[in-house]
């Protein structure tokens, strides 16, 4: 039984992955993360799927971290929270190395965790209204556990423009920093996101895996070594004096010392 997702399969062996927590602007708590790995697992194994869509219940696709999630960081020890932090490491890499088409769609805000959450997928489809940032740094961390993905998705020189910045962007510049694929009206979404689904149930599954497989080794290489070395620059920043700043102020209510 999962609380924080669900999962809907169609006769032509389409599945939709929702993440399943609009009231809480879908934010990914340890909950969420857990689920979404076993699902990822899941539906790779499942030969009867063919393409998995990854969507979101309500209006926002996803906030980020869990405010929840976020303070049992900042009250833990290293140890611990380079264990959660390797957690969503490797939930991303479930999904990252899924063997089947993942086809991303996406309204609302995609905010921190939920750009990375964009930039496992194969094709991401958004709604012309979307509104996307990597907030770390604005707390005093950085978009550690989600950087090699993000990098890999939109290449260096594009990344650079947004990665440290925290500043928000619209669908239109998600499309140019390779974060969508094209963005349409909120009405137009569905349709769009099938018109991505539809040819790959002409192709043959297990080529389809095969070429996925093949391209993710001749792009950015995302080994254990790599996510190790994510998870470490995560603990290094919460071990710092950056982060107890931001998070405090963050749940303070109040400006952080370097901000305007």
């Amino acid at each position: 039984m999962s609380d924080t997702i669900s999962i809907e399969h169609d006769a032509r062996g389409v599945a939709t992955l929702w993440l399943d927590r609009a009231e809480k602007h879908n934010a990914m708590s340890a909950q969420m993360i857990a689920e979404l790995h076993r699902a990822a697992e899941k539906l790779g194994a499942d030969a009867s799927v063919r393409a998995v869509i990854l969507a979101a219940k309500g209006k926002t696709f996803c906030a980020g971290g869990d405010l929840g999630w976020m303070r049992e960081q900042f009250e833990a020890d290293q140890a611990t929270r380079s264990r959660e932090a390797a957690k969503l490491a490797h939930m991303l890499q479930a999904l990252n190395t899924l063997p089947k088409p993942l086809i991303g769609r996406v309204q609302g805000n995609a905010l921190g965790g939920g750009v990375g959450m964009v930039s496992v997928c194969d094709v991401v489809i958004g709604s012309d209204q979307v509104v996307m940032a990597l907030t770390e740094t604005r707390l005093g961390l950085i978009p550690a556990t989600i950087g090699p993905y993000v990098a890999a998705r939109m290449g260096e020189a594009k990344a650079r423009r947004v990665f440290m910045s925290g500043r928000r962007f619209g669908a239109e510049e998600a499309v140019a920093l390779n974060l969508l694929s094209r963005a349409v009206p909120e009405a137009e979404l569905d349709a769009a996101v099938e018109e991505e689904v539809l040819p790959y149930l002409s192709c043959a599954p297990g080529a389809v895996a095969r070429a996925k497989a093949q391209l993710r080794g001749l792009g950015p290489k995302i080994d254990e070594e790599t996510i190790a070395a994510s998870i470490a620059q995560l603990a290094e920043c919460w071990a710092g004096d950056e982060a107890p700043e931001g998070i405090g102020a963050f749940f303070d209510k109040r400006k952080p010392r370097w901000a305007d």
